[in-house]
């Protein structure tokens, strides 16, 4: 029997990775609690802020298997170093931009491409290269958990600068702790796992990039895939950007809408850290179609029952289980149907579906705010991506295209 035990530079790379997931998705996690304020100050409808957002994350996804194919080829280390440079200086421009073009700059462009290196394609699939197959699964979810930790973290404490030292001097206080990314970077040196067996030589090794792609086209499970990751893009960015403002609307503060945000980053740490664990026991794409489901039941619920502070956090406990679960087990499944070679860059190819619903999810709820003074379509449209989610994943399975 093989030894399926983490290795110590496996233990070393899972550290820097759930620190820098934890400061980079973090930051971004607390987004939404700037939308009010920084509306208010400029005089912008929601849509402005929602633009700048929604740009940012399809800047991020189309990015993101570029990014993902550098870091394959000259490694994860380098990749990241450089976004959390970028995702610093971004902050600092965000932390001074009083025009829509300034802010779809600095939060739209730069953001988007840094966070394209910080995230989970370019560090799951790190952490994914390193770890032994029948371990890649909890690998990936312990990264993800652990980097969870910093959405729960960070909320609350964006919500005191806020209220204590104002909007720009907090995005300038965030700018510092992003910039301790660049020394973490040094962290994912772990060597990828190869099989006792397996031969340096092997013809998987061989195929180039282009070969791959081909593959990848032609692979009718990848884009239902890819298509159930465009509904989670869509409700986590519409949920997390505009929650706060529904909450607001409603008549509840910003601590109520802080709160709920803080709810999903911790119990995001269970639910990413379950379903990587579920994944290495049980069938991947079934475990996803059980989590799309109670999505859409969770949000249909919080919709029918009375509006409370109670029913606020036991909505933000339930999406936080349901919230990032997704990232481990679709990863997942490409490492099972291609490998981990190329895994950044197919990674950042079906990321890329991920942020085109992101886009449309952090846009469309700005939109509709400004058009009707509510969310109602876009909380419709949500509940029935749900439902796509769970019928497109009767068509993915993890069976192997290109063996490890």
């Amino acid at each position: 029997m093989s030894d399926t035990r983490f290795s110590k530079p496996l233990i070393y790379m899972l550290i820097g990775s759930a620190l820098i997931l934890a400061l980079s998705l973090g930051v971004r996690h607390a987004f939404g609690l700037y939308l009010v304020p920084m509306s208010h100050e400029f005089g912008w409808g929601h849509n402005v802020f929602s633009l700048a957002i929604a740009m940012q994350n399809l800047v991020w996804g189309a990015v993101q298997p570029i990014t993902g194919a550098f870091a394959d080829k000259y490694g994860s280390k380098i990749v990241v170093a450089v976004g959390g440079a970028l995702y610093s200086l971004g902050l600092l421009l965000m932390a001074f931009s009083s025009t829509g073009l300034l802010l779809n700059l600095s939060v739209g462009l730069i953001l988007g491409l840094a966070l394209s290196a910080t995230s989970f394609p370019v560090l799951l699939s790190a952490v994914g290269r390193a770890a032994h197959p029948d371990k890649r699964s909890l690998a990936m979810g312990i990264a993800s958990a652990a980097g969870s930790f910093g959405q729960f973290i960070m909320l609350p404490s964006t919500l005191l600068l806020l209220q204590n030292i104002g909007w720009s001097a907090a995005l300038v206080v965030s700018s510092i702790l992003i910039a301790l990314i660049i020394p973490l970077a040094w962290m994912l040196k772990a060597p990828m796992y190869v099989a006792p067996h397996t031969s340096a030589h092997s013809n998987k090794a061989s195929l180039s990039f282009k070969q791959i792609l081909v593959i990848v086209k032609n692979h009718q499970p990848f884009w239902f895939l890819a298509l159930g990751f465009f509904v989670c893009g869509f409700q986590v960015v519409f949920i997390g950007i505009h929650l706060p403002g529904y909450l607001i609307d409603h008549g509840f503060n910003a601590t109520t809408g802080t709160i709920f945000l803080a709810l999903v980053g911790l119990f995001n740490i269970v639910g990413t850290y379950s379903a990587g664990w579920l994944g290495g026991k049980y069938s991947k794409p079934h475990l996803l179609m059980w989590l799309y489901g109670l999505r859409g039941i969770t949000i249909i619920t919080f919709l029918l029952l009375p509006l409370s502070v109670w029913t606020v956090y036991a909505f933000g406990v339930i999406m936080g289980l349901l919230w990032l679960s997704t990232v481990p087990l679709t990863n997942g499944i490409v490492a099972n149907m291609f490998g981990v070679k190329y895994l950044s860059m197919l990674s950042g190819l079906i990321f890329f579906t991920h942020q085109i619903g992101s886009f449309f999810g952090g846009w469309l709820g700005g939109v509709n705010h400004d058009m009707t003074g509510n969310y109602n379509a876009v909380w419709m449209f949500s509940i029935a991506l749900s439902l796509l989610g769970v019928l497109v994943h009767f068509f993915v399975n993890e069976e192997a295209v290109i063996h490890d």
